[in-house]
């Protein structure tokens, strides 16, 4: 007979991640003498004591930290079971997460949430956004379970569908009052290895991250997404390439200056993607809706331009 059930792993998840019984039980929605008990109950059944007690915080024993963290998997391996067990029942997916590159807004999908929530109440929605390889790292790894807007060509060794939604061309460009402005004809590595680059960081966990544009040992300010860049480059805290829709009013307006380079950054196809042999109702309506025309051009209109110079 086993000693070790789910709800015990589940209590002793929450007490390690809130930090004592009774912020556990909140969380739970148990009260304080019952996360004790099977607390309790858990470290006699097992022999082992699986937390330090000091006051009202606890910690983990090492033991503990072992059960912790293959128990870890177990839990995650029986939500998995209870969402494909209701997904056969009612065909919609309990939860499901769009994913889109950092570079986009999120606010691009106001009027398709609310469609979805007309059709599909009982599916819980979730708006993820990752940069660069962490795009498909998250499809990969089941963060997302659609991509809208990633870029470049998916990772080898399949096991999704990618449709080519439309490109984006790139320019290099750099404040008025940055140095390289100032500088005639095309800008060469002996021009830009002097000065600091702003570079989105690409979000993989394990995957091997993109980088783009930079030179070996360049001095880069890492920023988290493409609106940061775009407002930084303006300030003049650095250089690099910018989508040209993004960037096409501040050179018009003079805020940005744009430069030809030696090396150009070459257009960016951008990709809607899903994990093959999946087809939950979720997902489905989520795919025929991202398909129907117009949605590259929606994702470009909320590119960092547009609100930023709606706020000056």
């Amino acid at each position: 007979m086993l000693r070790l059930s789910l709800e015990a792993l589940q209590i002793v998840d929450a007490i390690d991640r809130r930090g004592s019984f009774s912020a556990a039980g909140k969380e739970l929605h148990r009260v304080p003498s019952t996360i004790s008990y099977t607390v309790s109950k858990l470290e006699d059944d097992l022999g082992v004591q699986v937390f330090e007690r000091n006051g009202p915080r606890v910690g983990l024993t090492a033991a503990g930290a072992e059960l912790l963290k293959e128990g870890r998997y177990l839990l995650k391996a029986a939500q998995d079971l209870e969402h494909r067990v209701r997904r056969v029942a009612s065909g919609w997916e309990t939860e499901l997460a769009v994913g889109m590159d950092s570079m986009f807004s999120p606010c691009v999908f106001h009027d398709d949430v609310t469609a979805f929530y007309e059709v599909a109440q009982q599916t819980r929605l979730r708006i993820v956004q990752e940069a660069l390889s962490g795009t498909w790292e998250a499809l990969l790894e089941r963060r997302a379970d659609l991509l809208v807007g990633v870029a470049g060509d998916g990772p080898a060794g399949g096991g999704y569908v990618s449709e080519p939604i439309g490109k984006v061309d790139f320019v290099f460009a750099v404040a008025p009052g940055h140095p390289l402005a100032a500088v005639e004809g095309k800008l060469g590595r002996n021009h830009l290895q002097h000065y600091r680059a702003i570079s989105v960081a690409d979000s993989a966990r394990q995957m091997a991250p993109r980088t783009v544009g930079l030179l070996l040992g360049q001095d880069t300010l890492t920023v988290p997404d493409m609106k940061t860049k775009y407002l930084y480059q303006l300030a003049g805290l650095g250089f690099g390439f910018l989508p040209e829709p993004c960037a096409r009013a501040a050179i018009a307006a003079g805020t940005l200056v744009e430069k030809a380079v030696d090396e150009p950054k070459p257009a960016e196809t951008f990709y809607l993607a899903w994990r093959s042999g999946e087809n939950g109702a979720a997902l489905n309506w989520w795919i025929k809706r991202m398909q129907q025309p117009g949605l590259f051009e929606r994702l470009l209109s909320h590119l960092p331009h547009r609100s930023v110079d709606q706020s000056q």
